[in-house]
């Protein structure tokens, strides 16, 4: 963008900052992007709520499901994970040491007298946690009845 400005004979350098900083943010996405207040990656979770569960998904590629911890606590379920490696190569007059780790932990408050808590389930399959999250039986949607006038 700089340079078009500069093309075209604009010398205001603080408007063509204002695109430059515009344009070099993600457009739809300026105050909820996948980092951490340390710019770690958190992985996207998707939550689905229908007639008899919450369904919970978190995106997490490349991992096993023995990388996660899921705890319940009262109301908060908290979803965690940490995994770390490291690969050591020697070669003639060389060594070298690649450490890699990743950890994440995201929680939320179920609703309060809602929830089957001894019956919550999870499975992780092709980079996804799955979670479902079923709700007490009085909790659930009734079907549409009709009532009579009388």
């Amino acid at each position: 963008m700089n340079n078009l400005m500069r093309r075209n004979g604009n010398s205001n350098l603080g408007f063509s900052n204002i695109f430059d900083d515009f344009f070099s943010r993600e457009l739809f996405n300026w105050g909820n992007n996948n980092y951490s207040s340390t710019s770690t990656t958190v992985p996207s979770v998707n939550i689905k709520e229908n007639g008899d569960a919450y369904e919970v998904q978190v995106a997490a590629p490349g991992m096993n499901k023995n990388d996660f911890e899921i705890k319940l606590d009262g109301n908060l379920l908290t979803i965690s994970s940490m995994k770390q490696e490291s690969n050591e190569t020697k070669d003639d007059n060389f060594t070298r040491r690649e450490f890699s780790y990743q950890s994440f932990q995201r929680s939320f408050e179920l609703p309060k007298d809602v929830v089957d808590q001894d019956n919550i389930n999870a499975k992780y399959e092709n980079g996804l946690l799955m979670l479902t999250i079923p709700k007490k039986e009085d909790a659930k949607q009734k079907p549409p009845r009709m009532i009579e006038i009388s």
